[in-house]
């Protein structure tokens, strides 16, 4: 990581070169990206070393730099860390944290088993990433503090890592549960007439990469977070305890904003705006659920500065073009041929996942799929099989930063973002050596390549 910051900012610095944008573009991620793999500093003074340097050396126009902040991902943060609050305040969390602990006590493989359970069936019928993160935070906290989970150890981390990674990378397997996944759909429906039904492209992905990929979530968890939990917050077992008139207005919110989550493909409004909505309807003075002063006392703004430098990080590289240089690269470099069918199944695979790397998730489609059609003939695969095969990359990421949901749930919980590092990045190795392999002998076995 030493040789990636130095190299950053040998680019940075460079006084002159043929493309000045890319050039610089290119050495200030590799510096803001080493910063926050090694996680030397704070991750907010990360990111503001990163608005200082692109604003400083002009790597961008600032609106691109500070585009972060206009950003439906922020607003997303904002609205968890009010609905957190009010969670906390009317002990709404603690209410339905008992009651899932009745489900999920015995045993701490039965409880983290729970947990990417419940977040892996939430992803069937809501559609937003960061929706499903907002609502599944307060109550995972609620259920390590219901279990004697302090901050900092290792059930409560666990907890954290389960849910968020249960309901987030198994997701690209199910069509409308991730943005990548729509994104991707609408371009391969405009640029080539390809739209995959619901079933079909769960039969494709689900049952390797969303099924067997769940089950070692689960083990990974377990492994590297192993703990024992305790039943110490019994304030809420009796459940048929009427609840207060806050939390009622509360439990009401909630469920509006579950509502219109899950009905977006209707309304298409953002998941952010409709967030923001509930979170402004429970700070307004007269609701009374979260009073001003225990909003000035217990929201935590270094979490929106995160969220908007990593978008902004991502804007700059894209603005840079770093992506389609390394796209062009990688294709004329790749081993692509007709006659070795599996070795170009893995070379789209490595082409999405480090696509990723340089633009976050959400710009892989972006880039990917107009390379689609010079893909299909140096590899003799179908169009639509390129396309698909984007999807077995993404779901393998290497970084948190490039999955906003990811950050957002690191960001509201407090948890360390190595911690969620080292699992994603096992998850990834684990893909590309087990997971990927398989899903390509499902592909044979459907007939598919």
């Amino acid at each position: 990581m030493v040789l990636l910051f130095c190299g950053g900012a040998l680019l940075l610095f460079s006084l002159w070169s043929p493309n000045a944008a890319l050039v610089k573009g290119g050495g200030l991620a590799l510096i803001i990206i080493a910063l926050f793999v090694t996680a030397r500093i704070p991750e907010y003074i990360t990111v503001l070393i990163f608005f200082s340097l692109a604003t400083l050396f002009q790597v961008a126009p600032t609106e691109v730099v500070f585009s972060g902040f206009q950003s439906a991902a922020l607003w997303l943060v904002f609205s968890g860390l009010v609905v957190g609050v009010a969670m906390q305040i009317t002990g709404l969390g603690k209410r339905i944290a008992s009651y899932l602990a009745g489900y999920l006590e015995g045993s701490y493989f039965r409880l983290i088993s729970g947990v990417v359970l419940v977040g892996l069936l939430l992803a069937f019928v809501m559609p937003s990433a960061m929706g499903r993160i907002l609502l599944l935070i307060p109550v995972t906290l609620a259920l390590a503090d219901h279990f004697g989970f302090e901050p900092g150890s290792n059930g409560r981390t666990g907890l954290v890592m389960a849910v968020t990674l249960g309901t987030f990378i198994p997701a690209f397997t199910i069509l409308p549960a991730n943005v990548v996944n729509m994104i991707l759909v609408g371009m391969a429906e405009s640029q080539y007439n390809f739209s995959p039904l619901f079933g079909e492209y769960l039969l494709l992905l689900f049952p390797v990469l969303g099924l067997l990929k769940s089950g070692f979530i689960i083990a990974l968890v377990l492994w590297f977070y192993p703990d024992q939990p305790q039943v110490v917050d019994k304030s809420d077992v009796h459940h048929n305890r009427v609840l207060s008139k806050d939390a009622r207005i509360l439990a009401a919110v909630l469920a509006l904003l579950l509502l219109f989550w899950m009905t977006d493909f209707i309304h298409h409004i953002s998941p952010a705006w409709i967030g923001l909505a509930g979170a402004v309807y429970l700070l307004l003075p007269r609701v009374g659920v979260v009073h001003g002063d225990q909003f000035n006392r217990e929201v935590d703004y270094a979490p929106l500065f995160v969220v908007a430098g990593v978008i902004g990080l991502g804007g700059v590289i894209h603005y840079a073009g770093v992506g389609g240089v390394m796209n062009s690269y990688l294709i004329t470099h790749l081993p692509l041929d007709p006659e070795t069918p599996f070795i170009n199944y893995l070379s789209v695979a490595v082409i999405a996942t480090l696509t990723g790397v340089v633009t976050t998730l959400p710009g892989i489609p972006a880039v990917v799929t107009p390379l689609t059609g010079d893909i299909a003939a140096a590899t003799g695969f179908s169009p639509p099989a390129v396309l698909m095969m984007q999807m077995v990359g993404v779901s393998s990421i290497l970084f948190p930063y490039q999955a906003p949901p990811l950050l957002v749930a690191l960001q509201l919980t407090g948890v360390k973002l190595q911690s969620m590092f080292r699992l994603i990045l096992i998850l990834a190795l684990a893909s590309y050596l087990v997971f990927i392999p398989l899903n390509y002998l499902w592909w044979q076995m459907l007939g598919w390549i």
